[in-house]
Parts: structure tokens; sequence; C-alpha cells
């Protein structure tokens, strides 16, 4: 049984060099375009997550630091 393949997709580094990982595999034939194609939108779609909860994150400490300076 052949080695399954994983990408790591926890940070945006990790997206970047994954999704230029998948480019070299279509252009060397390991996968087809079509297959990459979706695990590029995966990885897109992981990517906006990640910033969204990145923006949360800001948000909810310039909120309290707003509240900090009401008091």
């Amino acid at each position: 049984m052949p080695r399954r393949k994983t990408l790591k997709l926890s940070t945006p580094a990790d997206i970047r060099r994954s999704i230029a990982r998948i480019g070299n595999m279509i252009l060397n034939g390991e996968i087809d375009p079509k297959r990459g194609n979706s695990l590029i939108y995966a990885c897109n779609s992981v990517l906006n997550v990640i910033k969204v909860s990145e923006m949360q994150t800001k948000l909810d400490e310039l909120e309290a630091l707003v509240m900090e300076m009401e008091r």
C-alpha cells in the first residue's frame, strides 16, 4: 500500500509551501490538474479561516484595551 501524502496547513507559511508543492506535483504529472485545483482551493479556504481568526484575536485585544482605558 503506498504511503499517504499529507499537507501541513497550520500556518500561512505552511500553506504557502503546500501550494508550491501542489504546483510542482501538477507540473511533474504526479497529480492531475483538477485534483491540484481542488487542493489549492482547500488551501485558500484554510488560509481565509486563519486570517479571520487572527483578525478576531486582534479585535478582542483592542476591545479589551478600550475597555481598560474607559475605566
